[in-house]
């Protein structure tokens, strides 16, 4: 478990489904991350099993709640869609609405980048944002990301469309000097 002033991350437990549910379900949440909306508990349940359960994936918790109310990680080497040596990673991330614009994921984005860097060892992490992803591109800012560069026409299996994909990165030397 990784802590911040206001949040634990933690892994998601299948008990968590409910909340989950509860932020994922908004089609202003999933689609614009790159991923569907949820489509009931049980859907949620399943995805905590097969896709949150993943290393260096955590539940973004509220300290002062115990609930979680989004969720981020760390995709490692060829975890990641990202073309990453085993010494890169790839962070993801998302909050729900009643959460947005509090600081809560540039909050949990800084924990993992120390994480990353200081635990992990890795060299480099990166982040990406979607076209119209304007919330995501402003955490990346935040966390001292840089821009890299632009991927076009990137097949999203998940959502079954093309994407214009905006990729940046923060290596641990620039996070050091910082």
């Amino acid at each position: 478990m990784l802590e911040t002033k206001r949040l634990f991350l933690r892994p998601w437990a299948e008990a968590d489904a409910e909340s989950l549910y509860q932020y994922a379900k908004d089609p202003q949440v999933g689609p614009i991350a790159g991923w569907p909306v949820h489509t009931s508990v049980t859907n949620s349940r399943e995805i905590i099993r097969d896709v949150l359960s993943a290393p260096e994936t955590y539940a973004v918790v509220l300290k002062e709640t115990g609930k979680p109310v989004g969720s981020a990680g760390i995709l490692m080497g060829e975890q990641s869609n990202l073309p990453l040596t085993n010494t890169e990673g790839e962070i993801g991330y998302w909050i729900g609405v009643p959460y947005w614009g509090r600081g809560l994921i540039p909050e949990a984005v800084r924990e993992l980048i120390r994480h990353g860097f200081e635990e992990l060892n890795l060299t480099a992490l990166w982040c990406g944002h979607f076209d119209g992803n304007e919330k995501s591109r402003r955490v990346q800012e935040k966390c001292d990301f840089r821009y890299h560069h632009t991927a076009q026409d990137v097949p999203w299996p998940l959502m079954g469309d093309i994407r214009t994909e905006h990729i940046s990165r923060i290596t641990r030397e620039e996070w050091r000097a910082r």
